[in-house]
């Protein structure tokens, strides 16, 4: 199998979202932030696999055929949970979610790696115990033949405080290739400490680009072989909700680098430290895209490449 057709391993976890927002009746979704991004890869046309963990219940059947219709494939072992992980999420009156756990996590038996060329992680997944630990020997592994991505995807509901999940985060951070943070995740673990000063230490910790979503502000991009940080605007949609918008952007990243060899094998990661803004800027447009549409909707979206390349076509400045 050649590295351009490599799946990608999204490693961490899939849940059941049960959503409340005021005056409306709760209802439930297929959720959870490494199985947005593995349905998210593969819309954008690119093959995907999820490794997680859930039950052999009903939910855990709902995330089974939710998979199965994304065109994901199912790490064997993931349903070995005693219960599917069930998160509370309630959404203000913009649309923004807070969410309560009732979680349990770990990581089935992984063998060969070597079908992946890129694993993704992050949030619950990757500090959450016994799971977490094994979330790091994974990546440690697969960075001997495959690209690694991160997203800490802040949850301080289970993560406590942030001296209690902060040297995993710095770990992971570590051996990431490219790491993508919200600005909210950086003021959690970094209270009073400016982004730009938080971006300017990770990429020296090894990343060759950190992105840091900012909201309707856009976000900032840093590359390990540029001085410069890059500002990007945010798409301007009417919000349905967020749920979902960071793991749309993180997909569109992913796809986005794997398509210009950026990602994929160790030889991609050579080319993306360095590379340059003109190099990495489709992939970012493409993220900015993703997330936009995302948001636009109501529960974790996850857009084609047909409907990035009609807003490509409208508005080529995003080309």
């Amino acid at each position: 199998m050649s590295d351009q057709h490599k799946a990608v391993l999204c490693l961490g976890e899939a849940l059941i979202d049960v959503v409340s927002r005021a005056d409306q009746p709760t209802q439930e979704h297929v959720g959870g932030s490494l199985l947005n991004v593995a349905a998210g890869v593969a819309a954008l046309e690119r093959p995907a696999a999820i490794c997680a963990w859930w039950g052999r219940d009903e939910r855990g059947d709902r995330l089974a055929t939710f998979a199965a219709d994304a065109r994901v494939d199912v790490v064997p072992g993931t349903d070995g949970a005693t219960r599917t992980t069930v998160a509370q999420a309630t959404l203000d009156e913009h649309g923004r979610a807070t969410y309560e756990f009732d979680v349990e996590w770990d990581v089935p038996e992984l063998g060969d790696l070597t079908p992946y060329g890129h694993v993704h992680t992050g949030s619950i997944g990757a500090t959450l115990e016994p799971g977490g630990t094994a979330v790091v020997a994974v990546a440690r592994r697969a960075r001997e033949h495959a690209t690694v991505s991160y997203d800490p995807n802040v949850r301080p509901a289970l993560m406590e405080t942030p001296e209690h999940v902060l040297g995993r985060i710095e770990e992971l951070v570590g051996l990431a290739d490219v790491v993508k943070a919200s600005d909210e995740d950086i003021a959690w673990l970094y209270p009073d400490e400016p982004v730009e000063d938080v971006m300017r230490r990770w990429i020296t910790a090894g990343p060759a680009l950190v992105v840091v979503t900012r909201g309707p502000w856009g976000a900032y991009a840093r590359l390990a072989g540029n001085r410069d940080m890059l500002h990007l605007d945010q798409m301007t949609v009417e919000v349905g909700d967020t749920v979902g918008a960071g793991d749309s952007f993180m997909a569109g990243l992913v796809s986005g680098l794997l398509d210009a060899g950026l990602l994929g094998s160790v030889e991609a990661r050579e080319r993306l430290a360095a590379a340059s803004w003109s190099d990495v800027q489709p992939a970012l447009h493409r993220a900015v895209i993703t997330s936009g549409i995302t948001v636009s909707r109501n529960g974790a979206y996850a857009p084609g490449r047909d409907e990035v390349t009609r807003i490509q076509e409208a508005d080529p400045a995003l080309a």
